[in-house]
């Protein structure tokens, strides 16, 4: 039960009854539908200019007509103020239709079958192989995974693709300082950062000696070639970084259907760089072969090098080929920073100029860099947040203010990892994805405010109040007390949940849900603060509302499952 839609068909069908050959549809309507900042105006405003047009009246005239065929027992009245029809939701109906739809389907409301039979494929994350998992992959990561989720809700089946970055010569010159310096054990037991620190030995053995640069691009050459002990310790190093990064996979309960990486596409670009030559897009550059955009106000993209070498785009040609043969694709997400906005576009017209019309389906869903505490992430200077060290220290601090407020709380540990870890994807999915974010510990873990834990906090105090409430489970509520207006904005936001949820899913913006889930729990608590809950006196009324508070409690539990935050029942 989606009110907003409800009162658009209203408006439809009074539209039809007012206007002869009116074709006003409710998705018309629903777009046009307002809330007005004032309670006072109604619930919802349709302004009548637009129709002006076509049904060749005054504003005021047509709102007036609307009004006098409005009919339904969601509405209590509707007034008409200049060029506006203000519509005033029958209360009492309001909350029983909307608690009793939430709690029919736990779990679900604001879910649809709009991408039954569709497929979204979702490339993010995109770790890089031998290096370890920092804070600025973290964007690309929990974007992609919420992603994920909302598609999944919608009835898409949908593919997450970890596209690794595991090509180049440095894993040649990797191979080369194994060779030299290293040992299985002690990659075993340093992981990654073990990897790091050959690599960086490498290049200060270099500097006193260059020849080391030749002898790593040889072993690169034998990756290519397939040369098996190359193969053998390339592939090795892939899988103790995927072991590596799959603690921090598991902190954030992130997962892929597919890790097939730049590696994997090595052998599939050729009948890419054919076609690319048989329909004569591709032209030599000083010996290189490019493919000419600057009509469409781009520069030449780099498909071959001088030396027949493959790029980036190469590899991305060959990947979106096999994506679309494989899995039948109608959408294929880039969930990639807004640095590679050059790249995609330079991509997606390529396709375009191949002739391949799926082209339409692909998008760069692009996002903002990250900072920690008002300084910028550089490599090359070595300020470098480690993503595990952050998500182990959010779980420290949680656990710290669990210790201060509530020290006798059971599952201290897990509530501190749902807490911790909840509060840095809530920080890093509050604000819209391209913009760009400065991590902050006292907002990220503050109890008040628009954060992840003051939304769980939320959750839990809902549950409590769903534990304490065990004698109304058997009660007839009466929905006509549910009338007062903290009431009513509680309702209003459940009542557009699934609406948020879909524009979510149009715009790929997973900001959305998570600000409207704060604004539900800022809602409730307000409601909870200014009415009993129970009353022993008034079970009835009581009953209706624990019952909102459940509708509540689950509404939120969706909003944070949607963009990957974990909701304890007890904080």
């Amino acid at each position: 039960m989606d009110m907003k839609q409800i009162i658009a068909g209203r408006i439809a069908d009074a539209a039809q009854a007012s206007f002869e050959n009116c074709a006003l549809t409710v998705a018309d309507v629903t777009a046009m539908l307002e809330t007005p900042p004032d309670k006072k105006l109604g619930d919802y405003a349709l302004p009548c200019f637009r129709l002006s047009k076509t049904l060749r009246k005054a504003p005021q005239m047509i709102a007036s007509a609307l009004a006098e065929k409005m009919s339904g027992e969601e509405i209590d009245r509707v007034e008409v103020v200049g060029g506006y029809m203000n519509i005033f939701v029958s209360r009492g109906s309001l909350a029983e239709g909307i608690v009793k739809a939430v709690l029919a389907n736990p779990g679900r409301w604001g879910s649809s079958e709009v991408g039954k039979g569709k497929t979204v494929c979702l490339d993010y994350s995109s770790i890089n192989i031998a290096k370890r998992f920092h804070i600025g992959h973290l964007s690309t990561t929990m974007i992609g995974h919420s992603l994920k989720r909302i598609y999944d809700f919608n009835g898409y089946t949908t593919v997450g693709i970890n596209h690794l970055g595991d090509w180049g010569t440095q894993f040649g010159k990797m191979i080369c300082a194994y060779k030299k310096w290293g040992n299985r054990e002690e990659v075993e037991a340093g992981g990654v950062q073990a990897m790091v620190d050959l690599y960086v030995r490498f290049h200060a053995e270099a500097e006193k000696d260059p020849s080391l640069e030749d002898e790593g691009r040889a072993w690169f050459k034998k990756i290519e070639d397939g040369d098996p002990e190359a193969m053998e310790i390339f592939s090795w190093f892939k899988e103790v970084t995927l072991k590596d990064t799959q603690r921090v996979y598991d902190l954030l309960g992130v997962s892929f259907d597919s890790y097939n990486g730049e590696a994997f596409y090595n052998d599939k670009m050729g009948p890419v760089v054919d076609e690319l030559r048989e329909k004569g897009l591709l032209v030599e550059s000083q010996g290189a072969q490019v493919v000419q955009l600057e009509e469409y106000g781009m520069p030449p993209a780099l498909v071959l090098r001088s030396d027949g070498a493959t790029l980036y785009i190469t590899r991305d040609l060959a990947a979106a080929f096999y994506r679309h043969n494989t899995y039948h694709f109608d959408k294929c997400l880039y969930v990639v920073a807004y640095q590679q906005n050059l790249h995609f576009k330079q991509l997606f017209k390529i396709l375009e100029l191949m002739g391949h019309d799926w082209y339409k389906g692909m998008e760069h869903v692009s996002f903002g860099m990250v900072s920690y505490e008002g300084r910028a992430l550089s490599t090359r200077e070595g300020y470098v947040v480690y993503l595990e060290d952050l998500l182990n220290k959010a779980i420290e601090k949680a656990r710290e203010i669990i210790e201060e407020k509530s020290p006798n709380l059971p599952n201290k540990d897990e509530v501190a990892r749902q807490v911790g870890v909840g509060a840095v994807v809530y920080f890093d999915l509050h604000n819209e994805r391209i913009k760009d974010i400065d991590f902050r510990w006292e907002r990220a873990l503050s109890f008040e405010g628009e954060t992840g834990p003051y939304v769980q906090y939320t959750h839990a105090r809902c549950c409590s109040v769903l534990r304490k409430a065990q004698a109304y489970a058997d009660v007839e509520p009466d929905y006509s007390v549910l009338c007062d207006d903290e009431a009513l904005d509680v309702l209003m936001l459940i009542s557009r949940f699934p609406e948020v949820v879909r524009k979510a899913m149009d715009q790929n913006e997973p900001s959305l849900i998570t600000r409207h889930t704060t604004s539900l729990a800022q809602a409730y608590n307000k409601y909870y603060f200014e009415h009993r809950i129970m009353e022993e006196n008034d079970p009835a009324g009581s009953a209706a509302r624990v019952n909102l508070t459940d509708a509540v409690r689950d509404v939120i539990k969706t909003g944070l499952y949607l963009i990957g935050v974990e909701a304890p029942e007890r904080m």
